[in-house]
């Protein structure tokens, strides 16, 4: 099994800046694929980053694309989500989720496809205010 913990969520207002972090522990070579989602009330979840394993191929969507950054930190099995130039429309709860990599590789839109990830944290709250 595998756990994943976010944390780092919070208010700030448009143009602000924060940094989610998401800690995995248990089992973690099943979860060397990782990716941010997000999901807004009445909105469908949203792939925003996903990763291989060691920074390979890290893919963000395009609505963060230049403003968002992934980072990981193999020694703590931690990846963060550094957020930056906040939008309100960046407010939404956002959740860390974990897989195993396929060997033969796996791209942009099966990882920021929700349905790729096996398992998902409680996730962490931004909001941003205008």
């Amino acid at each position: 099994q595998v756990q994943l913990l976010e944390s780092g969520g919070g208010s700030v207002q448009a143009g602000g800046s924060l940094r989610l972090s998401c800690a995995a522990s248990g089992d973690t070579d099943k979860a060397k694929c990782m990716g941010w989602f997000r999901q807004a009330p009445g909105k469908e979840r949203e792939g925003v980053a996903g990763t291989y394993p060691g920074m390979i191929g890290t893919y963000y969507a395009d609505s963060v694309l230049g403003r968002f950054t992934n980072s990981q930190d193999n020694a703590k099995n931690t990846l963060y989500l550094q957020m930056n130039s906040l939008k309100p429309e960046d407010s939404a709860m956002y959740y860390c989720a974990a897989s195993r990599c396929p060997s033969v590789g796996v791209g942009r839109s099966r990882l920021l496809n929700a349905g790729f990830y096996n398992y998902w944290g409680q996730g962490t709250q931004v909001t941003v205010t205008s």
